[in-house]
């Protein structure tokens, strides 16, 4: 038997602008104008023809990005808002961890609100007297349940919502995002009270941005996008096609920020060569007065040109999102406007915050320039990118011997790591752990087992140096010989 079942459910709402408004609500509701006759334009379909069932007892996860209609779709089944067309049914007594602490009275105390919202929720005032102790337990709001709730704090007020709602024994619980309502403490409680549920027998509609808590306790999964169903089933397969997805986005969100830095550290050009100063040095000018805090933009000669910058992947192709541990190559499409034995490519490597890594060049890496003459390719091959998981930004450049430069691109680039592991800093070495036998750690399928031994296997700290100013080596360090 199922609990819930929607049945090409579409919900449209209005798109409210100034084209066209009602004169009173009686004219609109007489006309019946207010959806059935506005323009496509006119309207917005939060959910467009979607169909799933969720069979009694079930943990049913739904999952997509923010505006994708997955709380609309919540409150379609809890009964909030109907539906534009198709038809939602719903079996049993249901309790929605929607909207918590809708209809608290701000200037009543909890204990007061415990009882009335108890009692909009479909419990009699035995009921709530008998839960009324483990409900306040539970918010963790003894010492402060007869003060007026307008003087709690918010998570206060949604924890006392959350209670109330979660004892009211209900036969479906539909739950959207309220893990974020309390500490570390309130959210193993709430997890403990879904684990209950679920032994209980209790239909459950999770709405989450956590896939982790999808994977973890659903049954199925829907994913939900612009208010069509993508994909449902296996919350596994399910959560691994949302975030292939959501990595496709990223990639095109990335390369568009990209593109626009380019474009506006490149909207003035280069000087014509008159009028190019006949002074190395004097090309400094333009360059930051400190590398270490110059924010993103372009300068130098152009007389060696940097044409194209890409980022490919293990499968060779372009790419923005990288597994940590992955391979990486940057790749310089190189211009020369006449043949020059002076020169240096370099590629430096930043956080987000801009918070330097890694700075080298071919200077440091004691390459001696010979010649370069037209176009050409430079490519900087990372076999493994021990990074732990953020955004991080790329500075590459071509200059001469002694840091004049042709072409710097200062964090132009960026590039997003991945990874399975929530560790924490910048840089990942490749590690293993090793215990002896007397400690012991569970597998996946809850057996005791011991992890192989091992020493930590980190790679080798690379070459120190340095410019001769005492900065730390970057793609225009100087390098006098």
């Amino acid at each position: 038997m199922n609990a819930i079942e929607i049945d090409h459910v579409t919900k449209v709402y209005r798109r409210y602008a100034r084209r066209r408004q009602f004169a009173t609500l009686k004219s609109a509701l007489l006309t019946r104008t207010i959806v059935r006759d506005l323009k496509p334009d006119e309207t917005f379909a939060a959910v467009r023809d979607v169909s799933f069932q969720v069979p009694a007892g079930c943990t049913f996860g739904v999952v997509g990005r923010n505006g994708s209609g997955k709380s609309t779709m919540l409150k379609l089944v809890a009964g909030i808002t109907k539906p534009t067309e198709g038809h939602v049914r719903v079996t049993g007594r249901v309790s929605a961890l929607i909207e918590l602490g809708a209809g608290f009275h701000p200037e009543i105390s909890g204990r007061e609100n415990v009882f009335i919202n108890g009692i909009m929720l479909g419990l009699t005032k035995r009921e709530i007297t008998r839960r009324f102790d483990e409900i306040v337990e539970f918010a963790d709001l003894r010492d402060f349940i007869d003060a007026p709730v307008k003087t709690y704090s918010s998570g206060m007020y949604m924890r006392l919502g959350f209670a109330v709602a979660i004892h009211v024994d209900p036969d479906v619980l539909l739950i959207d995002e309220v893990l974020a309502v309390g500490d570390e403490a309130f959210t193993h409680r709430c997890l403990d009270k879904f684990a209950e549920f679920r032994r209980r027998g209790k239909t459950i509609l999770l709405v989450t941005h956590s896939l982790g808590l999808v994977e973890r306790f659903c049954d199925e999964a829907l994913w939900l996008d612009a208010g069509q169903a993508r994909g449902a089933g296996d919350p596994r397969r399910v959560v691994a096609q949302y975030i292939t997805d959501v990595a496709k986005s990223e990639e095109q969100q990335l390369a568009a920020g990209d593109a626009r830095a380019q474009h506006t550290a490149s909207a003035e050009p280069p000087p014509p060569e008159s009028e190019r100063p006949a002074s190395p040095a004097a090309p400094e000018a333009e360059a930051p007065a400190n590398m270490f805090q110059a924010t993103e933009g372009r300068w130098g000669s152009r007389e060696v040109e940097i044409t194209d910058v890409s980022l490919i992947g293990e499968d060779g192709q372009p790419a923005h999102i990288f597994q940590s541990g992955e391979r990486i190559e940057v790749r310089l499409t190189v211009r020369a406007a006449k043949p020059t034995s002076d020169f240096v490519f370099g590629v430096g490597l930043f956080t987000a915050e801009a918070v330097l890594i890694h700075g080298t060049n071919t200077g440091l890496e004691e390459y001696q320039p010979d010649e370069i003459s037209g176009e050409g390719e430079v490519r900087i091959v990372i076999d493994r990118l021990d990074l732990v998981e953020g955004t991080y930004k790329l500075d590459v450049a071509v200059h001469k011997l002694d840091g004049y430069a042709y072409d710097y691109h200062r964090l132009l680039y960026s590039f997003r790591v991945k990874s399975h592991t929530k560790d924490v800093g910048i840089y990942r070495p490749a590690h293993r752990w090793s215990f002896s036998p007397s400690i012991r750690f569970k597998s996946d399928g809850g057996d005791p087992r011991t992890p192989p031994s091992s020493s930590l296997a980190g790679a080798p700290a690379p070459r120190a140096a340095s410019s001769p100013d005492g900065g730390a080596p970057g793609p225009a360090g100087n390098n006098d010989r």
